[in-house]
């Protein structure tokens, strides 16, 4: 996006996991997408970028997409992407297969998905 203001801008708020990676540096880093607007949106984590640092962030359903920082206060920092995304398409539940890659949480999965090969008396509670 260019340097007009574009606080006026419609965002989505939201919570999703996102993997970010900052230009010239190898490592993956996990960001929380707090918001997400067409241009931009703003990630939370400890990852250290200034203002300016070229990044990539994979979003769910879109893939990899790249910008720029845009601004950074403390631990949030937002990005202006390169090209413009669709918000709705991120905020869709992910297919199947590409949801797997996603761990939940253990006490979001159903009792049918948690492992259970062979009983392990450590997991069995007498009651």
């Amino acid at each position: 996006m260019s340097n007009i203001d574009t606080r006026q801008v419609n965002r989505d708020s939201l919570f999703l996991l996102a993997q970010l990676r900052v230009d010239g540096q190898d490592l993956l880093h996990r960001v929380k997408v707090r918001n997400l607007s067409a241009g931009g949106m703003m990630a939370e984590g400890d990852v250290k970028v200034m203002r300016g640092s070229l990044v990539s962030v994979e979003l769910r359903n879109v893939g990899w997409v790249e910008g720029s920082v845009a601004w950074k206060q403390d631990n949030r920092f937002g990005i202006a992407f390169v090209d413009e995304v669709d918000p709705l398409v991120v905020r869709a539940p992910a297919p199947a297969s590409e949801a797997a890659e996603y761990d939940a949480p253990r006490f979001t999965r159903t009792h049918s998905a948690m492992p259970f090969n062979e009983p392990n008396p450590a997991r069995l509670r007498k009651i």
